[in-house]
This record gives C-alpha cells, sequence and structure tokens, in this order.
C-alpha cells in the first residue's frame, strides 16, 4: 500500500471510530489496531492524536467541497444559494464529523471542537471571503437581490443554513418525514430570502419575449456568466484545505 493510500485508510478508520467512541475513548493504539497498521506508522503521518482527527475533518469538508465544484462544473444553476445549500444539507447527512462540528456535539467531539476553531481560524476566515465574493459575483450577474448590503445577505445565508443543520438534533422529532423535503424547505427558504426570482424575469419587461421560459433561459445564461469566477473561488478555497491537511501530516 501507498504512504498516500495508507494515510487515507487509517483517516477513515480514525473516523469511523471518532463518531462510534467519540474523542475521549479513541487511541492511537486502537486506530492503528482497526487499521492494520503498527502504532509507529500513525505517527509516521501525524504527530498527535489531534493532527489525525483534524485531518479527518478536513477530508470529510473536502469531499463535500470537491462534490459541489462537480456540480458547479456540470450545470453553472448549481452556484445559485438555494441549490448549493440544499445539496450542502444532504451532503451533511453522509458526513457524521461535519454534523458533530455543525452541532458541537461534545459527546463525538469533545474538546477537538475548540481545537479545530483555533486551528482552523484562517481557513474559516478564508470561507467567509469567498462566500462574500459568491455572493457579490450573483449581486453583480443579477442573480441574488442587490436591495441590501451583501454581508446582512451573507449573515442571513449562515444564520438560516445553521439553523436547519442545528435543527436536524434539536428538533428532529417536529421535523418533517424525509430528508429530501427538509433539503427542500431550506432550498425554498433560501431562495425567498436572496435569489431573484425566475418569475421577475431578472428585468424583463411584459410582452411576448418576457415568459416564463425566457426568463429561465436568461437566468441560465446570467449563472454561465457567473459561474467561471466563483468556481475558482472554490477550486482555491479546496486548495486551502489540502494544504491545511498537508500541514497536518509529520514532514
Amino acid at each position: 500500500m501507498e504512504r498516500s493510500q495508507r494515510a487515507d485508510h487509517i483517516l477513515d478508520v480514525a473516523g469511523e471510530l471518532l463518531v462510534a467512541w467519540g474523542y475521549g475513548r479513541v487511541t492511537i493504539d486502537e486506530i492503528a489496531r482497526r487499521a492494520k497498521v503498527g502504532k509507529g506508522t500513525v505517527y509516521l503521518h501525524w504527530k498527535t492524536k489531534d493532527a489525525l482527527l483534524l485531518a479527518v475533518m478536513l477530508k470529510a469538508q473536502s469531499r463535500i467541497h470537491q462534490r459541489q465544484l462537480e456540480l458547479m462544473r456540470a450545470d453553472p444553476l448549481e452556484i445559485l444559494p438555494s441549490r448549493m445549500l440544499r445539496r450542502h444539507f444532504l451532503d451533511f447527512q453522509g458526513e457524521p464529523v461535519l454534523r458533530a462540528l455543525y452541532t458541537d456535539d461534545a459527546d463525538i467531539l469533545g474538546r477537538l471542537n475548540d481545537t479545530a476553531k483555533k486551528e482552523f481560524a484562517e481557513l474559516m476566515g478564508q470561507g467567509d471571503r469567498h462566500l462574500r465574493r459568491h455572493l457579490e459575483v450573483l449581486r453583480e450577474h443579477g442573480l441574488v437581490r442587490d436591495d441590501t448590503d451583501v454581508h446582512h445577505q451573507q449573515y442571513a445565508l449562515l444564520a438560516t443554513s445553521n439553523g436547519f443543520f442545528t435543527a436536524e438534533a434539536l428538533l428532529s422529532d417536529r421535523a418533517p418525514d424525509t430528508l429530501e423535503v427538509r433539503a427542500d424547505i431550506l432550498a425554498r427558504t433560501i431562495r425567498s430570502a436572496l435569489e431573484v426570482s425566475v418569475e421577475a424575469g431578472l428585468g424583463s419587461g411584459s410582452g411576448s419575449g418576457s415568459g416564463p421560459d425566457v426568463a429561465s433561459a436568461r437566468m441560465r445564461v446570467a449563472a454561465a456568466a457567473a459561474a467561471p469566477e466563483i468556481i475558482a473561488c472554490y477550486e482555491h478555497f479546496n486548495e486551502l484545505c489540502a494544504q491545511e491537511m498537508r500541514r497536518q501530516i509529520r514532514d
């Protein structure tokens, strides 16, 4: 097994144990045993247990970013906040480590949550700046409303999405039955709060050339024009995540 494959395997095992046992019970010895490698082999890759488990978080985040990039490249409309957050919401359900991070689950993360906030402070700042630029580009192309401050829009986007993520733990007994339905509710909420509707026609007037089909076509054209810069932003952020993961690895 090559070094990179071995490291990925160790990360997968560590992630499974973190979710199953919680931070306090997970040990390097048990990770090594489950991964069928020597304890020293784990330490060849990561200096500490914390460094290893932080890399687990980064790998999970990277998987979500990569899937989002693939969707944006395939369909420019995926740059719309409602579509992006809907996909994020669904993807996060398949990443229990990130769910624990979003819901501040101390049983799973223990003190690792505080460590992650300190270690990833600059990365989170970069993420905020990329999201703000994402909204600015959408505003420039008429895809989101421009009647309020972009910082207010960013806050609304983050507060709403975080609320939906947290509700998965806090309101599980009152939530609609299926995950897809809850994702649709999130998308509609974001769309209503931020985006320019197809019915608005992206500023088109009345007449034979201003029906829903024409408005949809104009929206797709606008999204195609905006997509390259937004995709470049997220490609850059994905590389920053990869750099942070490499930083956690022992040289």
